[in-house]
């Protein structure tokens, strides 16, 4: 069961920022979403988050509009923003126990996706103390409680090592094979790797792109 983004649209002001995002997602495949600064990527995945009102459209998952359903968004939708959304004055341990509760969190912590992420190498480290690539497994890790169909990534690997990103990366690998849908901003070259297919946001819409690793292409078409 695959995902639909139908008409999606959203303006601030006069200023329309997505003018008619359409697109379709197989489960078990990673769709790289990639454009310019300010093209209207990280409002489109706020959107689908639920954390933004989109003008119109639908985001279809079960024949549902999950844009008009939260609750089944809610079990269905995992998002990592930009941004850490996590409470800096807590330990890894505390911002896991919002979302899990005990028997869970130990269970994930023992041979889950917490063990693969290597979240319990630093869960009495509070976040303020944290690195960047620990602040972004545990946004991960919180953001996929209940094992969600979908997860919206907005620049996942930015700014982090090339260990982080092995260790990332063999997460979503795993979290493909297993049938989940990968939606992600990037401008990574090992980002657009992983993904099976990408597409240019660009004027307010999507148009297919295929990646040859030619980077100076792919600037030119940001432009």
């Amino acid at each position: 069961m695959g995902i639909e983004l139908a008409g999606i649209q959203k303006s601030y002001g006069k200023k329309r920022v997505l003018e008619n995002v359409s697109l379709k997602v197989g489960e078990g495949s990673c769709v790289g979403i990639l454009g310019g600064n300010g093209c209207g990527k990280s409002t489109l995945l706020s959107i689908l988050a639920g954390v933004r009102r989109a003008d119109g459209g639908s985001f279809l998952y079960c024949g549902k509009d999950l844009l008009k359903n939260s609750s089944l968004r809610a079990k269905a939708v995992g998002y990592v923003p930009q941004g850490d959304a996590l409470a800096e004055e807590l330990t890894a341990w505390d911002n896991l126990r919002l979302w899990y509760d005990r028997v869970a969190l130990r269970e994930e912590l023992e041979g889950g996706v917490l063990e693969l992420l290597g979240v319990s190498e630093f869960l009495k480290v509070p976040v303020r103390k944290m690195s960047g690539g620990m602040k972004k497994r545990l946004s991960i890790a919180c953001a996929v409680v209940g094992r969600p169909a979908v997860l919206l990534l907005d620049e996942p690997s930015a700014a982090l090592d090339l260990a982080c990103k092995e260790r990332i990366y063999d997460y979503f690998r795993r979290y493909k094979n297993k049938g989940g849908i990968l939606l992600m901003t990037t401008h990574d070259m090992q980002d657009m790797e992983l993904c099976d297919k990408c597409c240019l946001l660009k004027e307010g819409t999507l148009q297919p792109y295929e990646y040859d690793g030619d980077i100076h292409r792919l600037a030119r078409c940001l432009q």
